[in-house]
């Protein structure tokens, strides 16, 4: 059952502290079913092609979680913005060593500095938001002129589906009967890739969209945006 949303920031942070509590950030990208993590070492892998970050380039991350995505960018001068103490004491182990800053809090709510980021990263959180309206226009507004959005969302719809059909399969014996990991049941939205990219064009000039595992199966879609002039 999806959990209720929450309204306020003390009811964001305490839901985001639940699910990573309940589902362990580095359980989830080194021990989950083998499929889970072939999807989403991809989806890492999109995130860096996409990104393109440079040496001393100033990268954000919406929603750091363990800081595995980060991870991918030595080279860049990384901010990690995330609402749960949980979260953020798992990425200070993953990030040491690493040039980064660490927030707390939303981040429509930190008074970052406009045009402050190169590349801003957000990737599987704008699901778990009561505002991703808010958050957009967020990123939108921390993006330097120049700068690249890379945000990635799953494909609910298609997941779920599949989730029912593996459930009255005989593939159900190769997830070792697990067809649940992660905390999919505390998304609050789920869009179409189509419908995504809709949304995100009200913001930004979507320069490019990819999938992982495969464009015929996009279980997680990437995009890479340019802010509007």
């Amino acid at each position: 059952m999806t959990p209720q949303a929450p309204v306020t920031p003390a009811e964001v942070e305490a839901l985001n502290d639940r699910l990573a509590r309940e589902h362990p950030i580095d359980d989830y990208y080194e021990r989950s079913p083998w499929v889970v993590r072939l999807v989403e070492q991809r989806r890492l892998e999109l995130i860096r092609e996409l990104a393109k970050v440079r040496a001393g380039e100033r990268v954000l991350e919406v929603g750091s979680g363990g800081g595995h995505v980060l991870r991918q960018f030595p080279q860049g001068k990384l901010t990690a913005v995330d609402v749960s103490d949980v979260f953020l004491e798992t990425a200070r182990r993953n990030l040491a060593g690493y040039d980064v800053t660490f927030r707390k809090g939303e981040v429509q709510r930190l008074g970052l500095p406009a045009a402050s980021f190169d590349c801003v990263v957000c990737t599987e959180v704008l699901e778990h938001t009561t505002a991703p309206d808010e958050i957009l226009t967020e990123i939108a507004r921390l993006l330097a002129p120049g700068g690249r959005a890379v945000i990635t969302v799953p494909c609910d719809p298609l997941i779920n589906g599949l989730k029912r059909a593996v459930l009255l399969s005989p593939a159900r014996a190769l997830l070792g009967g697990r067809v649940e990991w992660g905390g999919d049941h505390y998304h609050l939205h789920e869009w179409w890739p189509w419908q995504m990219r809709r949304t995100l064009e009200r913001w930004f000039h979507v320069v490019e969209q990819r999938a992982s595992p495969l464009a015929a199966l996009p279980l997680r879609v990437c995009f890479l945006c340019r802010p509007r002039a």
